[in-house]
């Protein structure tokens, strides 16, 4: 048995310990773009490579830094790695919220160059929530809050193929300059 799963790069990768040279954006962007959001019971296919996509615009559009708009691409990364388990059943699995955890901090120390701080963190939290109800609002026809959540963009839920989104995410990332402080601007507490 072996402590590795091959990527779409051909890595011999450790989730339970990962090594930085190991993670590559193009295994993320290729396994990310063919994985199912809510576990596949949407009325059609929605890529979690697209909802990462629609995060990272969002962020944009909340004129966020560089910092959190490469965050909010990659909040779902690890689940290129190990998948996802859904939330009702990941907060009994102390284990495995563990080993998302650590691999989380390793994604981020390779393309951020260290973990998030508390705001980077409860922005993409807020983020990835608002996304999350208009997903469900679109694909299942079905309000998870009586109150719609704020958005400064209008979410595309239809970017096309799983090739196409593959693609966009890699320019994405590509485009994302971190040194970038042009945008940067005063903090607004978005966070209720």
């Amino acid at each position: 048995m072996h402590d590795y799963i091959t990527t779409y790069t051909k890595i011999k990768f450790t989730p339970l310990c990962p090594v930085l040279e190991d993670i590559k954006i193009e295994d993320i962007a290729h396994s990310l773009s063919m994985l199912c959001r809510a576990n596949g019971h949407y009325s059609s296919f929605y890529s979690v490579g697209a909802h990462c996509i629609n995060c990272y615009e969002e962020a944009v559009a909340r004129r966020e830094s560089p910092r959190v708009k490469m965050a909010c691409l990659l909040h779902d990364a690890v689940e290129s790695y190990i998948s996802d388990v859904t939330r009702p059943v990941k907060k009994h699995l102390p284990q495995y919220q563990d080993i998302e955890e650590n691999l989380s901090k390793a994604i981020y120390e390779k393309f951020l160059g260290s973990p998030l701080n508390d705001y980077e963190e409860q922005m993409v939290k807020l983020i990835d929530d608002a996304m999350l109800y208009y997903e469900f609002l679109e694909f299942a026809a079905y309000k998870l809050e009586d109150e719609p959540p704020y958005v400064a963009a209008t979410p595309d839920f239809y970017r096309g193929t799983m090739k196409q989104v593959e693609q966009e995410y890699l320019d994405i990332f590509h485009s994302i300059d971190l040194e970038d402080k042009s945008e940067v601007k005063e903090t607004i507490k978005w966070i209720r």
